[in-house]
């Protein structure tokens, strides 16, 4: 069951209404980084998940990233508000749909499905949930640079923290299931080359804590395997080949 407030979960208010900037901020609300994306996909990984602590701690995230699609909505509905409809011009996109948020990013590419990233597994889906929050943090982030009114840039600083708050809210999911910094995880055993490093781009090699101990590095890999160059297409022509062999 689902039950709306008609009030906003932080206030907003834009004192330098800009439809520039409105289609700036569409970004967060039908981009893939947007808090669609994230409130539908939270939402959605909650029924995989068995561990009643973290399904209810993907819930209550997801609510409140629909809570900040409405503000990103408000903010946009007041960037492109009807006093500043003359300046509608200055943005094709509003002139054209209307004023207010629509399911398009800042470029107008429509908002897909193919934004959201679960899978059915908690760990899986809690690193993909860590990595949206990144994405979404530096989106805001650049907003905030382009952004001269303080109204609006107070609510988007309030914005990107949520996103800071909830990525620790998914490292510390992760780590109760002892997979903060486990990379292995699944009904799947690895096979023996799971902590093999293999120099494969040469010139000016570098060693650090991603290709040393534990790892075992390979400096200079060999191939292990042969390609078979007969394809055994019944459907050919059988040209004979004029190629001549080094």
């Amino acid at each position: 069951m689902f039950l709306h407030r008609k009030e906003l979960i932080r206030p907003v208010s834009v004192g330098k209404p800009n439809p520039v900037f409105g289609q700036y901020l569409l970004e967060q609300f039908g981009g893939a980084t947007g808090e669609l994306t994230a409130a539908l996909q939270y939402w959605v990984q909650s029924f995989h998940v068995e561990d009643t602590g973290i399904r209810d701690m993907l819930q209550d995230i997801a609510i409140e990233e629909f809570s900040h699609l409405e503000m990103v909505g408000k903010l946009i509905v007041q960037h492109t508000s009807q006093k500043e409809h003359h300046k509608l011009h200055d943005v094709p996109l509003f002139a054209m749909k209307g004023i207010g948020p629509h399911f398009v990013d800042s470029q107008g590419s429509a908002w897909t499905a193919s934004y959201l990233n679960e899978g059915g597994n908690v760990v899986r889906d809690l690193r993909a949930n860590i990595a949206a929050e990144a994405g979404a943090r530096q989106t805001y982030e650049a907003l905030i640079h382009q952004c001269d009114d303080d109204g609006t840039r107070e609510a988007l600083v309030h914005l990107l923290t949520r996103e800071i708050t909830h990525a620790q809210m998914f490292m510390k999911a992760l780590d109760s299931l002892g997979k903060l910094t486990d990379p292995m995880f699944g009904t799947i055993a690895p096979d023996d080359t799971v902590n093999v490093v293999y120099n494969m781009s040469r010139g000016d090699d570098m060693r650090g804590p991603w290709n040393t101990t534990p790892f075992e590095y390979v400096a200079e890999p060999q191939p292990a395997g042969t390609i078979d160059t007969r394809i055994g297409n019944p459907d050919d022509e059988k040209t004979p080949s004029t190629a001549v062999k080094a």
